[in-house]
């Protein structure tokens, strides 16, 4: 194992395989028999969200985000508040920087230590089978020299207003988290460390696959931080989410920002509410992109689930750990199988 301080194998940028239009990917792509994606899908959807309803039908609303985060972990959000114009802008510009010439993008080439800037793996094990994409990681908080990509020149002030509108919306959504767990309003706010949260985006980019029966555009996996705000591709599907022990692929509803818990909120809930394994499949036609916007807990802050939903009948599942402890087992590890968080219990 590689440490995190470099990468175990030269990098190789995905999009530039996909572009030499070879019919046969590589074999470090090529994934088990039993990860492969399966495309005969349950047919579901997860549920979707008016926020303007918290004004109209507040009780009927925060019921439905209730029942979404225990029995889904994933919802969408419409009428969000983060306006159509500037989310279409966002999504444009970043697929500006990814068609930007390779020795442009190679200039902000990342590695393990951060992950901030361009690449394409995840997890510092040599030999580990890789995923169909590349991506762009920045930290945004807490405040630090952002490793902004210098073109699209508009790419940093775009990505703060819509930053700005994110980190208000998870706000918002933690106080209605709070409230439904039967909490004081700033409880989970309060566990994240206040004002002082943390914020970071991945940019994603799924090139065109030759074989995409073979390999994933994301492994399976949940998100390690606190909740994610993902801004799908609309023209081209790709996420799926377990559910029922089946994958389920998600249609993004017009215009919506598609919330998932983290397992940071499973943690503080202890467990009511879920964070649910997920992946991405590749596509042979089109290429996809979308950003994950990623709402975190304080670094240093001490997680563990909050005390009022502590009782005789439901114990402790998880013992207290810093999110940045959490965060560097997974980026040694990447993303691999069902909420890393889980072989916790264990050690209680």
């Amino acid at each position: 194992m590689g440490s995190l301080g470099d990468w175990p194998e030269p990098v190789v940028c995905v999009q530039s395989l996909s572009e030499k239009g070879e019919l046969v990917i590589p074999g470090q792509y090529i994934k088990p028999q039993s990860e492969r994606p399966s495309f005969c899908l349950k047919e579901m959807n997860i549920p979707v969200i008016d926020m303007t309803s918290l004004m109209t039908s507040r009780e009927e609303t925060m019921k439905q985000i209730s029942e979404a985060c225990r029995e889904w972990g994933f919802f969408q959000l419409v009428n969000h508040g983060v306006g159509i114009e500037l989310v279409d802008r966002v999504r444009e510009i970043w697929r500006e920087f990814f068609h930007e010439p390779m020795e442009v993008k190679q200039k902000y080439a990342n590695t393990p230590k951060t992950y901030e800037g361009y690449g394409s793996r995840l997890g510092v094990e040599k030999g580990a089978i890789l995923d169909w994409s590349d991506y762009y990681y920045l930290n945004y908080l807490p405040l630090c020299h952002t490793k902004w990509p210098a073109h699209p020149p508009s790419l940093r002030e775009l990505m703060e207003e819509y930053t700005n509108k994110i980190l208000k919306l998870g706000a918002v959504l933690l106080k209605v988290f709070s409230i439904n767990l039967g909490l004081k309003e700033d409880a989970l706010q309060n566990a994240f460390g206040g004002k002082e949260v943390g914020a970071c985006l991945r940019a994603n980019f799924y090139p065109k696959c030759p074989q995409p029966d073979l390999t994933l555009g994301l492994s399976s996996h949940s998100d390690p931080g606190g909740m994610t705000f993902l801004l799908p591709d609309e023209q081209v599907s790709g996420l799926q989410i377990r559910k029922d022990n089946q994958w389920v692929a998600i249609r993004p509803a017009p215009h919506a920002i598609i919330v998932n818990i983290g397992d940071q909120l499973q943690v503080l809930s202890n467990s009511i509410y879920k964070s649910v394994e997920h992946r991405v499949v590749a596509n042979p036609d089109k290429q996809r992109l979308s950003l994950a916007y990623f709402y975190n807990p304080k670094n240093d802050i001490l997680i563990q689930p909050i005390s009022e939903l502590i009782t005789l009948k439901t114990p402790a599942l998880y013992p207290p750990m810093t999110f940045e402890e959490y965060r560097r087992f997974i980026r040694t590890k990447g993303p691999r199988g069902k909420f890393q968080v889980e072989s916790l219990k264990s050690q209680r």
